[in-house]
């Protein structure tokens, strides 16, 4: 039996993703179930500063993908799809619909183009090259990498991190990542992608760092402040290390929020120019979400089934 393209619904932070996701489960006749597609939403505790739904909406409305990991505990990449994947098949055999939606942009490729095709992350060989660039410093291993493959070179950038795991790749298998190609996903999709100019972007991120403040979140950062140190991949999430500088003293909050304001919009900005570079048959939408949910609703309503998607792996 055909099983229809997988509606992917994403955009930048602030854009108004989850109210459309609960308005489109109101007015659709399709039984939706949330996939969510979020690196920090993973994390239990998180909620507030993530922008989490309630546990109250999430019993109106099944999300998966929300509270799998303590933020003690790394995430990866493959870890989502691996989940998200599992979750999208359960939602179809029960004759729901599964609509993922998120902003993580890595976590949609893979999820979309499939995984790549090198081997699992090695932390002792990673180490081993970490206290390497400590000792020779980043720019001997850019400049191995470069020599290896340049677009490899140019897609790590100086990011420590991504340099790192490329020549752990490299020096495993004496392939640059960017000649293993990548695994087929599981499923196949379709998107729409809501892109809110820069200004309304701004806007909405100001006033909902505010809110978020309103609704507790200092007493959030307070419960969670004694694990941070130990924090793994959930250490990257904005907000919780600003607010903590302030509950100790060392900034206001007006400056913490002004951090957090930068840091978010910063953020936004690198989605923004992700989510345009996305497949060319993808829908676009330049406006926040609730200004668009009839025309959502009609694009959520075309399952697909009519472009031949069946899902070659499932």
């Amino acid at each position: 039996m055909a099983t229809p393209r997988i509606p992917v619904l994403a955009a930048p932070t602030a854009a108004g993703k989850t109210a459309a996701a609960f308005a489109l489960a109101r007015a659709s006749r399709a039984r939706i179930e949330v996939v969510s597609a979020d690196a920090m939403q993973v994390y239990c505790g998180l909620d507030i500063g993530t922008a989490k739904p309630s546990a109250d909406e999430r019993r109106r409305l099944s999300h998966h993908l929300i509270d799998v990991v303590e933020p003690t505990a790394g995430f990866s990449v493959a870890a989502y799809v691996r989940l998200a994947e599992g979750a999208i098949a359960d939602v179809l055999e029960r004759g729901a619909l599964p609509l993922v939606v998120g902003g993580t942009g890595l976590y949609l490729r893979a999820l979309e183009e499939g995984l790549p095709g090198t081997p699992p992350a090695d932390r002792e060989r990673q180490a081993e090259i970490e206290a390497e660039m400590n000792e020779r410093g980043l720019d001997a291993l850019v400049a191995e990498l470069h020599r290896a493959s340049p677009s490899d070179a140019a897609r790590a950038g100086r990011n420590p991190r991504r340099i790192v795991r490329a020549l752990e790749v490299l020096r495993a298998t004496g392939r640059p990542a960017s000649m293993h190609g990548r695994r087929p996903p599981r499923f196949r999709y379709r998107t729409a992608v809501l892109l809110p100019g820069a200004a309304v972007l701004e806007g909405r991120i100001r006033e909902r760092a505010r809110e978020m403040i309103a609704r507790g979140w200092l007493d959030e950062v307070v419960r969670l402040a004694p694990s941070m140190p130990q924090w793994a991949t959930a250490a990257q999430a904005i907000g919780y290390d600003e607010l903590r500088r302030h509950l100790e003293g060392a900034w206001s909050l007006d400056r913490a929020l002004e951090r957090i304001d930068g840091a978010t919009l910063r953020y936004a900005k690198r989605q923004r120019t992700w989510f345009r570079r996305t497949p060319s048959d993808a829908t676009r939408w330049h406006a926040p979400a609730e200004g668009h949910l009839d025309d959502l609703l009609r694009w959520l309503e075309h399952d697909g089934a009519a472009d031949g998607a069946e899902a070659p792996h499932a």
